[in-house]
């Protein structure tokens, strides 16, 4: 019986692009089923991807500006432009952008901050700065950006975006009102007694794209939940969260902010780096998944198909906690539509029903080096042996 297929695969990490993922299940689709109804609709929520995904989808531009990375090193990061009246209404109306906004920056965090970028062996939220993300910032309103968007995810810090707000123009001022000169990382805090605003704060609207629901401080927060997964010591943590207190309520003083921002949901993304942005550019927070969603008419596309395959590098707990592919998930089993789940590996799900349609692409006991090589070719192989007759 002929089927249209939605096919809304996010990365599959150090493999394959979303896009990629969807052009190789689609090529093997078309051999399998050549009478059935393909539509594609890459993924991303926030991290890995976030940019190329909404960027290409509305046709804009990328730029590259050279910027400093997390461990102060020479790094170059991209990020993309698109004309507003290209996105769709839907996602438009999420954003809430003033009318008069033409040109929208569409930027990474990771890509000029991102734990990619670190050495396994020099990981620490100690030693890292998100200096070159305010650079990229800086970089896109120079390029024309009357807007930003910012996909927070898959980064190496855990510096409250003090580095970004420093190199747009927030001054870092020691118990002599001196200025910090060095790249302020955890390290070297201690320094810091102050922390002005520029008096002409040019900043224009900015929206975080994120679905870390993580306050800043306390057991959730952003030092007890990532900080492990950036190289910090457990006998570290109480010294590293004091520290992030006392330079947050800085922040808060700088701003007229109130404290109560610590508890708000997703302040903790990104080592607290939503905070900073909320606080020293205004930043709001908007859901990535459902943004993403919005942006390529995902709904459309889903109201119209008998069978839905999504996926991820890995797909496990973590991917139902407001991921594109686990949000995708959830909604075609409460709609009530065929579902297909594949993934390089699976983790515990928690969901008989997710576990019954899920697969893992990869053979058991195959070393990682190869199963990354190899993904197109078990992507496919899975979607043959799956549907053909």
């Amino acid at each position: 019986m002929k089927k249209n297929v939605l096919l809304a695969f996010d990365k599959f990490k150090d493999a394959l692009t979303a896009h990629e993922v969807c052009l190789a299940a689609s090529q093997a689709l078309q051999a399998a089923k050549p009478d059935w109804q393909i539509s594609t609709s890459p993924l991303a929520d926030g991290g890995d991807g976030f940019c190329d995904t909404l960027t290409q989808f509305c046709e804009g531009e990328f730029r590259q500006t050279n910027v400093t990375g997390p461990l102060g090193q020479a790094t170059r990061a991209r990020y993309g432009l698109v004309a507003t009246d290209k996105i769709s209404a839907a996602a438009a109306e999420k954003l809430d952008l003033p009318s008069s906004v033409g040109t929208l920056a569409i930027l990474e965090f990771a890509q000029s901050s991102g734990i990619a970028l670190v050495p396994q062996k020099d990981r620490s939220p100690w030693t890292t700065t998100s200096f070159g993300f305010g650079q990229t910032i800086a970089h896109a309103i120079s390029e024309g950006a009357e807007a930003i968007l910012i996909g927070l995810g898959g980064s190496a810090t855990n510096d409250l975006a003090v580095g970004a707000l420093q190199a747009l123009g927030f001054r870092l001022l020691d118990k002599d009102g001196e200025e910090l000169k060095r790249l302020p990382t955890p390290r070297n805090w201690q320094a810091i007694s102050k922390i002005q605003a520029p008096e002409i704060n040019a900043s224009i609207p900015i929206r975080i794209a994120c679905d870390v629901e993580n306050p800043l401080l306390g057991p959730m927060g952003a030092t007890q939940i990532f900080g492990p997964q950036k190289g910090l010591e457990p006998e570290d943590f109480n010294s590293l969260e004091a520290e992030m207190k006392r330079v947050a309520t800085l922040l808060c003083e700088s701003t007229q902010a109130d404290s109560a921002l610590f508890d708000e949901p997703g302040a903790g993304a990104a080592g607290g780096a939503a905070f900073g942005l909320m606080l020293g550019l205004g930043g709001k927070i908007v859901p990535g998944a459902e943004l993403v969603f919005c942006w390529s008419n995902l709904y459309q596309k889903l109201e119209k198909a008998d069978l839905v395959i999504t996926g991820e590098g890995r797909f496990d707990a973590s991917s139902l906690q407001g991921k594109g592919p686990g949000s995708l998930a959830k909604q075609c089993l409460d709609l009530g539509k065929d579902l297909i789940v594949l993934a390089g590996s699976l983790g515990d799900l928690n969901d008989d029903r997710l576990k019954d349609c899920s697969h893992a692409i990869t053979p058991p006991g195959t070393p990682l080096a190869q199963a990354l090589s190899e993904t197109k070719a078990n992507l496919q192989r899975t979607i043959r042996d799956l549907l053909s007759d």
